[in-house]
């Protein structure tokens, strides 16, 4: 079609027609919509997150009031400062564009290997574990900031291989690239820590295409592995495990018979969510926590003080709030603008979700003791502010869709 120069006394016509079209009509209506402000933001994982401080910060607060002579509120005003510090981490993190991680892939992956050995080389054992780094305001455990680097560097070495995921030797090659890192975080000992990144792992594998029969091989494979370690090697005097770790999971497979202090964890946690009943015993009827007769009330057990003070409405109301947040999540994988956002959201959904089902089932009995924190629950500032961290990627890849969905609906209008 070719446009001419209106004659005169065309030009008023023209403009009379064009202000009654359809096509006049959608875009001012575009140009509306665009002038006004728009919440990118996810507000309902805004909900679920803060949701889940403010718990928390009350469980806490209120099972270690007698932990610190003299200083009731030390635990719940820490915590309160990693909340604050990871809001503005998030926040940072969620106004830059994800997708620009992946040119750094190999760097941040570098990264991550480099923090994992640091412990071995300056952490000193506590309770048989090199997991720590002792700082001058917090304990920094690098196997849980090495969670988000290995999703983000993961998710680049995937996009990067899509056409050939088919290929058995690309899947080993990928799945090499998380067991490296969890072989590890292994050694220092950190059994629970390891899990989370193969479990990981395996999941973005799955999300990005690979084939069903070599996801399906490679559980085989830790299957024998698990085999191997727990019943293979002691039997011929080679003992991979460390004796606690063995005590954990012989306590979780026989937990009346055996009366060492995994076991004793286990009962004590188990009476104290059972005595919280349907609405809780209080703050002050909350012996089970109060008293101290549940050990790391305020880390690993946190869910049994939730259990214990707020009953089953209070457990019920964190897990409401743990499934929005998963439900969140599960929709940023259709909803990202590229396969290097569905994978990152993938990897920190499975991150999440396994971490939750252990730590809950640990405190209920259905789960081995492992170690596993309770995102945004349990006190610690290296977990507080790696989920944050985690939680910034998700809202960036939000924001990225919304202008993507935002900036396509606008070329259609205007086109």
């Amino acid at each position: 079609m070719v446009l001419r120069q209106p004659g005169p006394g065309q030009s008023g016509r023209i403009g009379e027609l064009l202000s009654t079209t359809p096509i006049r009509r959608s875009v001012d209506q575009a140009t509306r919509s665009s002038a006004r402000p728009r919440l990118l933001f996810d507000p309902l994982m805004l909900v679920a997150t803060f949701g889940l401080v403010i718990v928390s910060v009350l469980a806490i607060g209120g099972s270690t009031r007698t932990d610190i002579p003299g200083a009731p509120d030390f635990f719940a005003h820490r915590q309160i400062a990693y909340a604050v510090i990871g809001t503005v981490l998030m926040l940072v993190i969620s106004r830059f564009d994800y997708s620009r991680l992946r040119e750094f892939k190999i760097g941040i992956y570098g990264l991550m290997i480099a923090l994992n050995i640091l412990p071995l080389l300056l952490a000193a054992a506590t309770r048989g574990a090199r997991s720590w780094i002792e700082l001058p305001f917090f304990r920094f455990q690098p196997s849980e900031l090495g969670k988000v680097l290995l999703i983000v560097a993961l998710a680049g070495f995937i996009v990067d291989r899509t056409r050939r995921l088919g290929e058995r030797e690309t899947t080993a090659r990928l799945m090499l690239l998380a067991l490296g890192p969890a072989a590890l975080v292994m050694v220092q000992p950190d059994l629970g820590s390891a899990s989370v990144y193969v479990v990981t792992a395996l999941t973005m594998l799955f999300i990005a295409g690979s084939p069903g029969r070599h996801i399906a091989g490679l559980i085989g494979l830790f299957a024998v592995s698990l085999v191997l370690v727990l019943a293979v090697a002691p039997a011929v005097g080679v003992n991979v495990l460390k004796p606690y770790q063995v005590d954990r999971l012989t306590g979780f497979l026989s937990p009346n018979e055996d009366n060492n202090e995994t076991t004793y964890q286990l009962n004590q946690s188990k009476i104290a969510i059972g005595s919280g009943e349907k609405t809780g015993r209080g703050l002050d009827r909350a012996t089970q926590t109060g008293l101290n007769f549940l050990p790391e009330h305020h880390t690993d057990f946190i869910f049994s003080v939730v259990g214990e003070r707020w009953g089953f409405a209070g457990a019920g109301l964190v897990l409401s709030l743990f499934a929005l947040l998963i439900w969140r999540t599960l929709r940023l994988l259709t909803m990202a603008k590229n396969l290097f956002g569905t994978l990152i959201a993938a990897g920190i959904l499975a991150m999440l979700m396994y971490q939750l089902l252990v730590n809950v089932g640990m405190t209920i009995g259905i789960m081995p003791i492992t170690g596993v924190t309770l995102p945004l629950m349990s006190y610690g500032g290296a977990s507080y502010l790696t989920t944050f961290i985690a939680l910034g990627l998700l809202q960036s890849i939000h924001i990225q869709a919304r202008i993507a969905q935002g900036s396509k609906g606008r070329g259609l209008v205007l086109s």
